[in-house]
């Protein structure tokens, strides 16, 4: 019954996708959240679901990822510098150093990528998604093209989720692959606007699934594959001390320098507009909105990264085991570093959480399981631009409400642990 609630909850919300963050929008994409932390709940206190149940439950998520899929994306989504990075690529152009709005390459546009967002800055994207940008545009020149890649890889953690599950003895709790597939960011971030953040969740599931099954050189390159998508899993380094080897890393820095040298701009590395994005893009970050008063933007996005290492650095620790004895592999820890450096990043899309989704199949990541619902009214930002307000001009009870639901969760969770002897988990954490 839940799945079918979600599956119409998330219907309606693609009926109403073109006015984003408008009130039949916010209405059913809210009911869908709370319906999905209804079904988190029976997930982790339920042991063992039929099989059919898990099979069920994907045929619906399918049914509403084609939903949103048949749709067009946002007129200034990002998927549209997606389509131009490619075909920049594609012509023989830089896209790190060929800006969008420059006169001289008002030729190069197609119908697409005309609009696009930030049309004054170079591309701001790591080597590794501009080469898939590449990849998906030599196929076919299109948002819809990218979206289905996007799907598709959305599909595949699905499937390394289950392999990861059966490899860690949870195999009678496949049941946990919904609280990824379910989650109803999914259906708005991939099938709806289509983000990059997606491919590199994959290439961090297949990293972390190949240190479960101690493929360390496989780890080791798709970490930095991963990374160099997006920077964010930088901070899951600590997390492979001593479960990869020396020449594995230096593997995965080869490869990674590999991707950078079709970009290199008279032999120097080009990072495109990504400081501009460090120096001015600022959305729903609460901690770097009071820091960035007393320290410059740089130091603080070093801050960040910090904080993730700590985080990383500090679930290692307690999870070191002897080499010589089999390691306990706690698949969620990797999703609180990159939480915690998420929280004190400039900006907090809720896309960016795309890359914690696969990580949360534990009771231990509840609090993270919350953001990803109580996120969902910063997308009234949409609706109030179209209004004609400024963007990032969000108001304050949408952060009360997306940090405040955590705070509270987080308050609960500390009496009941206070109150009450603690259980021992079931699940992975």
């Amino acid at each position: 019954m839940l799945g079918v609630a979600l599956c119409v909850a998330l219907t309606i919300c693609s009926r109403h996708f073109g006015d984003r963050g408008g009130p039949y929008f916010m209405a059913s994409l809210t009911v869908a959240g709370i319906v999905y932390l209804l079904a988190i709940r029976e997930f982790f206190v339920t042991p063992i679901f039929p099989r059919r149940v898990v099979v069920i439950g994907l045929v619906l998520a399918a049914a509403w990822n084609i939903a949103f899929l048949r749709l067009p994306s946002g007129a200034d989504d990002d998927i549209h510098r997606y389509v131009w990075d490619g075909r920049l690529q594609r012509l023989g152009y830089n896209p790190y150093i060929v800006v969008p709005s420059d006169p001289a390459a008002e030729g190069l546009h197609t119908p697409e990528t005309r609009n696009l967002n930030n049309p004054d800055l170079p591309s701001p994207y790591p080597a590794g998604a501009e080469l898939f940008f590449r990849a998906v545009t030599a196929i076919q020149e299109s948002t819809f093209a990218f979206k289905v890649a996007f799907v598709v890889c959305e599909f595949a953690i699905v499937f390394v989720l289950l392999d990861v599950l059966r490899r860690t003895g949870q195999g009678q709790r496949a049941h946990l692959v919904l609280a990824f597939a379910w989650n109803p960011l999914l259906a708005i971030e991939v099938a709806g606007s289509g983000h990059i953040d997606i491919v590199g969740a994959l290439l961090l599931v297949v990293s972390a699934a190949a240190l479960v099954r101690r493929w360390r050189a496989t780890a080791a390159v798709t970490l930095g594959l991963a990374i160099a998508v997006k920077f964010l899993p930088v901070v899951l380094l600590p997390l492979y001390w001593k479960r990869v080897r020396i020449r594995d890393a230096a593997l995965a820095v080869a490869v990674a320098v590999l991707l950078y040298l079709p970009f290199l701009n008279h032999g120097r590395i080009p990072i495109g507009s990504l400081g501009t994005y460090v120096q001015s893009f600022r959305f729903n970050g609460p901690v770097f909105a009071i820091l960035d008063r007393v320290a410059p933007p740089q130091l603080l996005v070093a801050l960040a990264v910090l904080v993730g290492l700590g985080t990383a650095t500090w679930q290692r620790m307690r999870r070191a085991a002897p080499e010589s004895s089999p390691d306990v592999f706690a698949w969620p820890m990797f999703a609180w570093p990159m939480a915690a450096s998420l929280l004190c990043a400039p900006a907090i899309f809720p896309w960016y959480l795309l890359w914690l989704l696969p990580f949360l199949t534990s009771a231990s990541t509840l609090l993270i399981i919350i953001w990803t619902v109580s996120i969902i009214p910063v997308y009234v930002q949409w609706h109030l631009r179209t209004l004609g307000h400024p963007w990032g001009s969000l108001p304050g009870w949408v952060m009360l409400v997306e940090y405040g639901c955590v705070a509270g969760a987080a308050a609960v969770i500390l009496v009941r642990q206070i109150t009450r002897p603690e259980e021992p988990q079931r699940l992975t954490d």
